[in-house]
């Protein structure tokens, strides 16, 4: 397979949606002009039944080095997805069953082909389970492994640090998830690899790893997050994702409720845009142009890229006519009150968007509520229901009518 050395895609390669590349941007711009193919790898835990809008980030960058012609994996972690990767948890996770794991991953390479041209004739991407090496390691296999790494390395990361100070369990099969990970590395002869800036530890474990069984350099490509307001990532363990098998309407719906302060980094590691592109977005807002306008852009442009451009013009479409026309002929579900006037967490827990009030200020907080599509912010609101009025909460969109009689 013949390698490219595109300017326009190395440069999107290095920069656009990049946090950091170890051990430099140099280092993997000269493999990427050396004109030698690469194994490039991202691993994906099936620890939820979809993936989300946050993995779409590296595949992206998978694309690129696909686009190239260097070798790209696409690593369902099918045997890690049951260790369970501890980073930035607070508390060990909840171990998943071998069936629970092969249930969650149905649909991940069909989620990922949205993104990824995993089946191109050209160069298509290898689509491997982790299972296939880890499951056949013995307890020596195990002991080997480990004996490149200290406990010291593990106990610096912050959240065993914050466990620590709390007096909160560490389990030692915690330790083990990073060398399980840096072991894919060494089975996969890996270049590259790719992942969020979260997971920078582990992927460090996998350059140790690689260069102690192999003698070679690893790069590590570590990408954007993307934030909520209160700094905590998007994703499955947070519950403030946009998922992957979420609808059109849905996903449209879910950007929309995104801080005004999101969109660039959007734009930039959420789309296809170039990074000309996305300084222009800058520019419009700093500009003082309605972010409204902006941010139905955004919204188009990934439920389209999601799904279709038939489908994000419809989810378009449909957010128009609710929120913005306040049309309330267009077919959402109706919720009877009985009160003139609610709380805001009262009215969150009777619609069933949430079950306890403290997970409805949690919603609040992640700038998920809005009513007739403005922001609610304050959860000790009381909301008059002399008129009709639209709550969208998440995905999760309600006509509220008083009952009169």
């Amino acid at each position: 397979m013949e390698v490219l050395k595109d300017e326009k895609i190395i440069n999107r390669i290095l920069n656009k949606g990049v946090e950091q590349i170890l051990p430099s941007p140099d280092a993997l711009k000269e493999k990427l002009l050396s004109g030698k193919r690469l194994n490039v790898y991202q691993g994906f835990d099936p620890t939820a039944p979809t993936l989300h809008i946050g993995h779409t980030v590296g595949m992206r960058k998978l694309e690129d080095f696909r686009k190239l012609g260097h070798q790209v994996y696409f690593v369902i972690g099918d045997f890690t997805a049951r260790i369970g990767d501890p980073t930035d948890k607070t508390s060990a996770r909840v171990k998943l069953s071998k069936e629970q794991v092969e249930e969650n991953m149905k649909v991940y390479v069909e989620q990922a082909s949205h993104i990824i041209d995993i089946f191109n004739k050209e160069n298509p991407v290898k689509v491997v389970y982790n299972s296939q090496w880890l499951e056949s390691l013995n307890f020596g296999d195990i002991i080997d492994i480990a004996s490149v790494f200290t406990v010291q390395q593990m106990l610096k990361r912050s959240m065993f640090q914050k466990r620590l100070e709390e007096d909160k369990p560490i389990y030692l099969h915690e330790f083990l998830y990073p060398l399980m990970q840096g072991y894919d590395c060494v089975m996969m002869d890996i270049d590259v690899e790719i992942g969020g800036n979260d997971q920078l530890f582990n992927m460090l474990a996998g350059r140790d790893l690689i260069m102690n069984r192999l003698g070679k350099e690893k790069i590590v490509l570590a990408g954007k997050l993307l934030e909520t307001n209160d700094g905590s990532k998007m994703g499955k363990s947070e519950g403030n994702m946009i998922a992957l098998n979420d609808s059109a309407n849905d996903i449209f719906g879910k950007v929309m409720t995104f801080d005004d302060k999101l969109l660039p980094i959007a734009f930039e590691i959420l789309t296809s845009y170039e990074l000309e592109q996305v300084e222009e977005i800058k520019k419009r807002l700093t500009s003082g142009e309605n972010p409204m306008g902006i941010k139905k852009l955004l919204a188009y442009e990934i439920t389209k890229d999601l799904r279709s451009e038939q489908e994000a013009e419809k989810a378009q479409q449909y957010f128009e006519n609710i929120f913005q026309k306040k049309d309330l002929s267009t077919e959402i579900p109706i919720k009877m009150i009985h009160k003139e006037n609610i709380n805001i967490l009262d009215l969150i827990v009777e619609c069933n968007i949430s079950s306890s009030k403290s997970q409805a200020k949690r919603l609040i907080e992640q700038d998920a509520v809005s009513i007739d599509g403005n922001k609610i912010k304050n959860w000790d609101l009381n909301i008059p229901l002399q008129k009709d009025i639209i709550l969208k909460c998440g995905r999760h969109v309600y006509q509220i009518k008083r009952i009169t009689q």
